[in-house]
């Protein structure tokens, strides 16, 4: 079976590369996704797969029934771009200024279509049905719960479901796989500081706000170097500092925003009343006054032992031992595959994608960033084996 799927997916190579260079050069942004949503339609319909659009907004679902009785599994894929500037010297750069593919999803939404078209085929083989997720807007505001919303793991409902996302830490042929938490939740923060304006001459008529805001900026890296369990990881990052208006002027107001990264849902829950009691000291001390706005992002993303066991098995008996790495660490990325693996269980893995002497050697969210497209039959192999796999053993 191994050998029959490797020349499936290799024999699609030709096809698949030309369609995710299509969608390379014609990146559209989270919920904006209409042609990549039509093409992804179309070459379903095609196929002969039962499709649903509209799905949580731009999303797609297909169906591929099997002929035989068995559980359902769902493989996701998202297709939404970045709101960089393609930066690459390729023949399919960006053809949209300031959008460009910069994490693979065009990668993610090939290798699926990929897949579908070998399991449709194979649908007389089939103990089960596929549910065919792709997925907008995953890098905001958010695709996956609207499209759990809309029903997309439901009639027939999903067992278990499968991610996978292209990685430039792994060589082409090599997938990373992690059981347990993989990737962090993802909230972001608003912190305003009010003090009370004034000359810059005269700074004890006044309440200068950024110096409050400075010392809040050094006081919040405590809750990570003091207040966090070492072996619990966190992060605190203020990204932007935005007050005052010229140099002799003391500033009324400094609004900084920044993101909290975080492994333990616990620890997460901890996270508002630390910077509360930190910020209400910090102003008081200062005379000042301040504003906490703490928006949730994506949950932390859990791999299920079953699936990422299944996962894992299935690698090597396709691709060799050695080339499935067990990853030791979390990423403190977030991804919103989280909320479908909350609903059925799931394994999010990756994929190696990296070729040194290509030059392909750019992380994610790079305005260079590429993959080498060695990776996308690797994937649709993996895909099929795991639904195959999947369908024997569950």
């Amino acid at each position: 079976m191994s050998k029959e799927i490797w020349e499936k997916a290799m024999a699609l190579q030709d096809q698949l590369v030309t369609f995710r260079r299509d969608l390379h050069q014609h990146p559209e942004l989270g919920m904006e996704e209409f042609r990549t949503a039509d093409l992804v339609a179309e070459h379903l319909r095609n196929l002969g797969v039962e499709v649903r659009t509209g799905v949580g907004g731009t999303g797609v679902v297909g169906l591929i029934r099997g002929a035989n009785a068995g559980p359902t599994i769902g493989l996701r894929a998202d297709m939404d771009a970045l709101p960089i500037q393609d930066q690459k010297s390729v023949s399919y750069t960006s053809q949209v200024p300031g959008k460009m593919h910069a994490c693979g999803h065009d990668g993610h939404t090939t290798i699926l279509l990929g897949a579908a078209t070998v399991l449709q085929g194979w649908r007389t083989k089939l103990k089960g049905n596929v549910k065919l997720l792709f997925q907008p807007a995953e890098e905001g505001p958010g695709g996956a719960i609207p499209m759990i919303t809309d029903g997309a793991l439901e009639d027939p409902k999903v067992d278990a479901v499968v991610g996978l996302h292209l990685h430039n830490d792994l060589p082409v042929g090599q997938i990373g796989i992690r059981y347990g938490t993989t990737n962090a939740s993802t909230d972001s923060f608003e912190i305003k500081i009010i003090g009370e304006g004034g000359h810059g001459a005269h700074p004890h008529s006044s309440v200068d706000a950024v110096v409050v805001a400075a010392q809040a900026v050094t006081a919040l890296q405590t809750v990570v170097s003091r207040e966090t369990d070492p072996l619990d990881s966190v992060v605190l990052t203020v990204g932007t500092i935005n007050g005052g208006y010229r140099h002799n002027v003391i500033a009324d107001q400094v609004v900084l925003t920044g993101t909290i990264r975080t492994l333990d849902p616990k620890t997460r829950e901890a996270m508002p009343q630390r910077l509360e009691r930190i910020l209400q000291g910090i102003t008081q001390a200062g005379r000042a006054r301040y504003e906490l706005k703490i928006n949730q992002g994506y949950a932390s993303v859990s791999n299920d032992e079953r699936v990422t066991s299944l996962v894992e098995e299935t690698g090597r008996e396709l691709l060799g031992g050695e080339n499935v790495v067990i990853i030791p660490r979390p990423s403190m990325g977030g991804e919103d595959f989280a909320y479908f693996a909350q609903k059925a269980p799931g394994c999010f893995f990756r994929l190696g994608s990296r070729n040194q002497e290509k030059g392909i050697v750019f992380p994610g969210h790079h305005p260079k960033y590429d993959f080498d497209e060695a990776a996308i039959p690797v994937g649709v192999a993996m895909l099929v084996k795991t639904v195959m796999s999947f369908q024997e053993r569950w």
